[in-house]
């Protein structure tokens, strides 16, 4: 019984950040500013 609950918990988590990435990708919040010419990562 409480390997179901478990499991239940965790799916509810992983369901619950996979849509706030969703979310956040559909409103452009990334870790990109899509300035390349201040971007360290880039060269």
């Amino acid at each position: 019984m409480g390997t179901v609950v478990v499991g239940g918990v965790l799916a509810l988590t992983v369901v619950w950040v996979v849509r706030g990435m969703i979310k956040n990708k559909k409103s452009r919040k990334t870790s990109c500013g899509g300035n390349c010419g201040h971007c360290g990562g880039c060269h």
